[in-house]
């Protein structure tokens, strides 16, 4: 029972993210690459551009100039961008 109430407040202040075709997207980069700006490197990359989003979560997306990206990228690992 308590389980489930905290999970209905937690429920409650979370929105799901959902990504459309076109929309404009910031990428996080990982701590995998290597920059040596050490704490004031970027942590955000971007904009790109959502070419298809599946209902796993994953997005493929293509640079603004319509180059796309060789992987797919996780939808956890966006966020939108409003220009």
């Amino acid at each position: 029972m308590y389980q489930k109430r905290m999970m209905r407040a937690y429920d409650k202040k979370t929105r799901p993210r959902e990504f459309k075709e076109g929309d404009l997207v910031l990428k996080k980069i990982l701590p995998i690459q290597k920059d040596f700006r050490g704490k004031w490197m970027p942590n955000w990359e971007g904009p790109y551009v959502v070419k298809e989003a599946f209902s796993g979560g994953a997005l493929i997306l293509t640079e603004m100039d319509g180059k796309s990206l060789p992987n797919p990228v996780n939808s956890d690992s966006v966020k939108k961008y409003y220009a």
